[in-house]
């Protein structure tokens, strides 16, 4: 009587044919050559094939195995990608629903929607921008709605993290009582139907930090809050210092009755805040000057000390504070991402084989991870990747996955001309037009006529002013010449859209540039002719001067940083405005409907704020108050610029409070680190693409931009990739033959990350080494990721550790080191 060793297995033996005998005697099926290796999360639920006797719901369940693998094969390639934790992998196959719906696009969408239109609900609360003030009832259901919308994303992420899960991952755990707190506060302003003080909104753009889509400001301001521990020592000691010359000038300059900055402790400490920023001097000085010429000493001591070393020493401490974390998060990525290989590859690697990845499971897995690509760009990939040429992918091969999966794949005769498959004549056009587009003299023409531009504009302007003439009446009519230029510019842009092909062209930073000048330049000369106040748009002709720019390699270097750090610098403005919308929301509840006209009478601020006869005696600086988000957003720009800013600060002193203070001198300091931080930044951009432009030996950074690579198919190779019913095999990588006839090219853009890896390569062999050295660890938290029993079956004892299956010594050494990304 057959033993039935699987629960959904009927009691039916296999037929003798369906059978093959091992080496061991032991009698298994065909198919069991192709069982997983191991088990993933999702997969658990699965019964051992190996336990079934019956050969159809044996080849039902492996199938079912290898697809659950595939999927979660490529959930962990996507987390390594992204630097998501492991510890938030779905833990089982019920989880894998909700999972796919919080990493669905339409769903990002979703949640980026009901972030903004949260933050921007403080255009219709109370105070409300004019034309954008809506009744309690709608704000308040619109901000509930939104919360419940951001909520849905927390409930989708309960269901596979569990309850450990959402509470160890910190930033889930504060939106959820971000939400829950906010809601209460939108009840009670439905319930009372009136807006009460709410300092909460402040915290509103965290929500605009948790979308999928503010992946790069959640990492920009993480390497900020990385940053504060020095820079908070250096603003301690900038500080402490103040604080030693405030007493000092308290004991000086108290006794000198015109000099009302030192009369106290504090006024004394408010001064030399002031004078740090050296918005007022040397007003703040010329009293004590009037009474002794020697106190100049004072103020030029604690300039220098203060202003020009400790402040520059802090820029300093910010810039070797985020250089470093830079390298610090290449490490951590780099890391990340093999260990996320890892958890990968012992998914797909079989029994048979645990050392070496098949083509039928590379591709199996590829479908899930980019599921856009065709089978045959996988299959280049894999024959990329299998650089040993065994038919078989090791461990070591894998780890460079992410730079081959940037890859587009094209026949390298369709490559250097995107139209060699149109039709005769239009590819005997196009042709030449590509010919054209790469002529060198062209770019030269373009140069000259751009400078000409550009003297033509400088001349006509200067006989405008020297004329005296009012701009504004001036009646600006467009002439053959400015017609002229606009028609070599498009005929150009053309010539490169066309020849080159769009991709080509509006992929290169600086081609994009043009393009939107001419564009800009179009639309200026067809609004002078039919509105001559559309002149104003043209004046942007003359930036295309910048592209002369080219021709020296230290510009190179400049405006290739700024292309480069484009997205970056996004982020980073993002980031500027959160901080902005933070310090509006607070400066629009405590300073709401306050009053500045002539709020300093007898202070020294007071000519700024005068107000007679319904009009500004000298000042207009009532004006900067907190009526509503966007003159708030005014308001501290002003404050982030300097120059005056104490006006404002002591405006609303003497109006609300003297600790009103702390608001605008927290304000400045926040806006100082951050502003650092973005010198920094640039700083650390622009050094690394000179020194890496050194290392290489090269005349231009971009000349590595694009990583190329190149792999051969035959006639063989090609029928397996484009037919669905030829099977998949390594066979024609291993017999190494003769070249075939379709040569691929395949081009991506390398990315800093990528940069970072070919300049640090030294750094990068350590790294692999101290992989190499802590892969037991790796190993063991593999292990504590599945934590469960699976059902139904044994668990498998039998098998080799999962050390030795992932690791064998013959294809690990100890010694051995990992190849580069």
């Amino acid at each position: 009587m057959e033993v039935d060793l699987c629960g959904d297995c009927p009691l039916i033996e296999c037929t003798p044919r369906q059978r093959v005998r091992t080496t061991s005697g032991t009698s298994i099926n065909d198919s069991d050559l192709d069982i997983a290796n191991e088990v993933g999360n999702m997969g658990q639920d699965i019964p051992d094939p190996n336990a079934c006797f019956n050969q159809k719901v044996r080849e039902q369940n492996r199938r079912k195995q290898w697809q659950l693998n595939y999927q979660e094969a490529a959930i962990y390639l996507q987390e390594g990608q992204n630097n998501d934790k492991f510890y938030t992998h779905p833990q089982s196959h019920e989880a894998l629903p909700a999972y796919q719906v919080a990493h669905n696009h339409w769903f990002y969408m979703l949640d980026m929607f009901a972030a903004l239109v949260v933050m921007l609900l403080a255009a219709s609360e109370r105070p409300a921008v004019a034309y954008f003030e809506l009744p309690v009832g709608i704000h308040g259901s619109l901000e509930m709605l939104c919360l419940l919308i951001l909520s849905l994303d927390l409930g989708i992420r309960f269901k596979w993290l569990r309850l450990w899960g959402f509470i160890k991952h910190r930033r889930t755990l504060f939106k959820a009582i971000l939400i829950l707190l906010m809601l209460v506060e939108s009840i009670v302003v439905l319930v009372r139907q009136t807006n009460h003080f709410r300092v909460t909104r402040a915290l509103r753009p965290l929500f605009l930090l948790h979308t999928h889509y503010c992946q790069g400001v959640r990492r920009i301001t993480r390497q900020i809050m990385q940053s504060m521990p020095p820079i908070l020592d250096m603003i301690i000691l900038l500080l402490f210092f103040m604080l030693i010359f405030s007493i000092l000038g308290f004991y000086l300059f108290s006794g000198i009755k015109t000099d009302t900055n030192f009369k106290t402790i504090q006024s004394s400490f408010i001064s030399l805040f002031v004078l740090l920023t050296t918005a007022n001097y040397p007003d703040v000085m010329m009293a004590a000057y009037n009474e002794s010429r020697f106190s100049c000493v004072f103020f030029i001591i604690y300039l220098s000390l203060e202003l020009y070393f400790l402040m520059n020493l802090l820029l300093a401490v910010v810039y070797d504070t985020f250089s470093n974390l830079e390298k610090s998060k290449i490490r951590s990525l780099f890391f990340h991402k093999r260990e996320g290989c890892m958890h990968a590859f012992r998914l797909l690697v079989t029994q048979a084989n645990h050392s070496g990845l098949s083509v039928k499971h590379f591709i199996g897995m590829m479908g899930y991870f980019l599921p856009k690509k065709s089978k045959r760009d996988y299959y280049l990939m894999f024959k990329a990747l299998n650089t040993s040429k065994t038919g078989m992918i090791q461990m070591e091969e894998f780890f460079n996955i992410y730079e081959v999966s940037r890859l587009r794949w094209k026949l390298k005769s369709d490559v250097s001309l995107w139209s060699s498959n149109f039709r005769h004549p239009c590819n005997i056009i196009f042709k030449s037009l590509n010919w054209l587009a790469n002529w060198k003299y062209l770019d030269y023409f373009i140069y000259f006529v751009i400078a000409g531009n550009f003297l033509w504009i400088l001349i006509e302007t200067a006989r405008i002013s020297s004329d005296g003439t009012n701009v504004e009446s001036y009646n600006f009519t467009t002439s053959w010449i400015s017609i002229s230029f606009i028609c070599i510019y498009s005929i150009e842009a053309v010539i490169k859209i066309l020849g080159r092909g769009p991709y080509d062209y509006f992929t290169r930073g600086w081609d994009l540039f043009d393009f939107l000048v001419t564009l800009v330049s179009v639309v200026g000369v067809f609004g002078e002719i039919f509105e001559n106040s559309f002149y104003y748009v043209m004046i942007l002709r003359p930036f295309r001067l910048l592209r002369l720019f080219k021709l020296k390699k230290r510009y190179r270097d400049v405006l290739g940083t700024l292309f480069v750090l484009f997205s970056k610098l996004m982020s980073l403005a993002i980031c500027i405005i959160i901080v902005y919308y933070f310090y509006a929301i607070i400066g629009m509840e405590f300073f709401l409907d306050t009053d500045l006209k002539d709020c300093c009478q007898n202070t020294s601020v007071e000519s700024a704020y005068a107000y007679k006869n319904g009009t500004a005696a000298t000042g207009y600086y009532y004006m900067n108050n907190f009526d509503n988000i966007f003159v708030s957003g005014v308001t501290l720009f002003e404050l982030t610029v300097v120059n005056n800013w104490f006006i404002i600060m002591e405006g609303y002193a003497n109006a609300v409070s003297q600790w009103t203070r702390i608001y605008f001198m927290s304000f400045y300091i926040v806006m100082m680190v951050v502003m650092n931080i973005v010198v920094a930044f640039v700083l650390e951009s622009f050094i690394f693409r000179i020194n890496y432009r050194r290392q290489m030996h090269l005349d231009d950074i971009d000349d590595h931009g694009v990583y190329k690579e190149e792999i051969t198919l035959t006639e063989s190779e090609m029928h397996m990739v484009t037919s669905l019913a030829a099977p998949l095999t390594g066979e024609y990588i291993r017999s190494q033959g003769e070249p075939g006839p379709y040569v691929f090219r395949g081009e991506g853009h390398r990315t800093r990350e990528d940069f970072s890896l070919r300049m640090y390569h030294e750094e990068v062999e350590a790294w692999s080494k101290e992989f190499m050295a802590n892969r037991h660890e790796v190993v063991n938290a593999m292990q504590a990721l599945r934590n469960r029993e699976r059902p139904n079956t044994e668990q498998r004892a039998d098998n080799a550790d999962l050390n030795d299956v992932l690791f064998p010594r013959d294809v690990f050494p100890s010694t051995e080191i990992l190849s580069d990304v």
